[in-house]
């Protein structure tokens, strides 16, 4: 049975210079048709799962109007939610308001995730972000006023020209806001993004992952567990939503350019928007061998800090992992480690989780 739900709002209004995730300009009329042509994906393809996560992401869904944000909101309501559902909407700082607010919270929305990047204002224009210090504050307070309390926090890092001082400041700031979850990102410079149009450069490898290493210290000083490569949280904080992701367990996937995991097939909706207005939703579905399957099961567990369950692996494969994969030279590079539980890449080499990930799929023994 299907867990989660991710629906895809992929309006906003401006495009970010390092963005790459699927997005349009926000325009009224257009997002009316979207709205039409979402309901009838979901009610094509939602099989009445009774759902723990929700997840609307984008885009920015708070740029919608009250009358269009109501009309979402209202369409969703046919998604079946248990009892203590994890219902969570993105919002940046200049698009949301109380009203908004009030709307979220009236259909169950208990979680908020807030896109600040960094509170930097040289690089926040560079960025082509337009909130500032004061607008976060006053939103996080409202937002908890209202009696949200869970609440994630974007953090971007490794921006061009950005030093040692400018995350402290930024790390300082998240501080003062007291929120319960913080997702870091190294900024990684994308082709068809303005900054590669613009042929900006990256950080250097040693800049990244000294920024990397001192978040971890930091929001480790400060009780927040890295319980993943990018996201630390307070006890009891974790993001439901994204541990769907990275158990490899299924999910629904609704909206332009959203991806799903349902019945054994991987799928892709189209990213073309013209497309999906028409009803022309999947653009490629994959249907996963049990190799396929296990590959997942080992690339997304190893994200964790926990790392991969040995006996939940076997319980879902009926095979050893150690049966599958031959990843003793990676232990040996001190890459992995292992107990008789869980198989985990230590805190000290999280900065070189892709090497790891990618030797260890690469290592498989496993024959179709």
């Amino acid at each position: 049975m299907i867990k989660s739900a991710y629906i895809h709002i992929p309006f906003c209004q401006n495009i970010c210079s390092y963005c790459d995730f699927c997005k349009v300009f926000y325009q009224e009329d257009i997002v009316d048709k979207y709205l039409t042509s979402l309901e009838k994906e979901i009610k094509t393809f939602y099989n009445d799962d009774v759902l723990d996560t929700i997840y609307i992401g984008g885009g920015t869904p708070s740029v919608l109007n009250i009358k269009q944000l109501k009309r979402l909101l209202d369409m969703l309501d046919i998604l079946k939610k248990s009892n203590n559902c994890e219902y969570t909407m993105e919002c940046n700082f200049e698009s949301i308001d109380s009203l908004k607010l009030d709307l979220m919270i009236k259909h169950g929305i208990n979680r908020v995730s807030f896109g600040m990047q960094t509170i930097n204002e040289r690089l926040l224009s560079r960025l082509n972000r337009h909130h500032n210090k004061q607008q976060i504050i006053n939103i996080i307070n409202l937002t908890k006023n209202k009696g949200i309390n869970n609440i994630n926090i974007d953090l971007l890092y490794a921006l061009p020209n950005e030093v040692i001082n400018d995350l402290k400041e930024d790390l300082s700031f998240l501080m003062s806001l007291d929120i319960p979850h913080v997702s870091t990102y190294s900024l990684m410079i994308e082709p068809h993004t303005l900054f590669y149009i613009n042929n900006v450069k990256s950080q250097d490898e040693d800049s990244d992952v000294a920024m990397y290493k001192l978040i971890q210290r930091y929001l480790k000083e400060k009780d927040y567990q890295q319980y993943e490569i990018s996201n630390f949280a307070k006890k009891g904080y974790q993001c439901l939503h994204n541990l769907t992701y990275w158990d490899n367990n299924e999910y629904y996937g609704f909206g332009l350019g959203a991806c799903g995991y349902i019945n054994n097939y991987r799928y892709n909706n189209t990213r073309g928007l013209n497309k999906y207005l028409k009803g022309c939703y999947r653009y490629e579905i994959e249907k996963l061998t049990i190799d396929d399957k296990m590959s997942y099961e080992t690339i997304l567990g190893l994200r964790k800090r926990q790392g991969i369950d040995k006996q939940a692996f076997f319980n879902k494969y009926k095979k050893n992992i150690d049966n599958v994969f031959d990843y003793q030279h990676e232990k040996k590079l001190g890459l992995l480690k292992e107990n008789n539980e869980y198989l985990w890449i230590p805190e000290d080499k999280l900065y070189l989780s892709n090497e790891a990930m990618v030797a260890f799929v690469g290592g498989s023994t496993y024959e179709k």
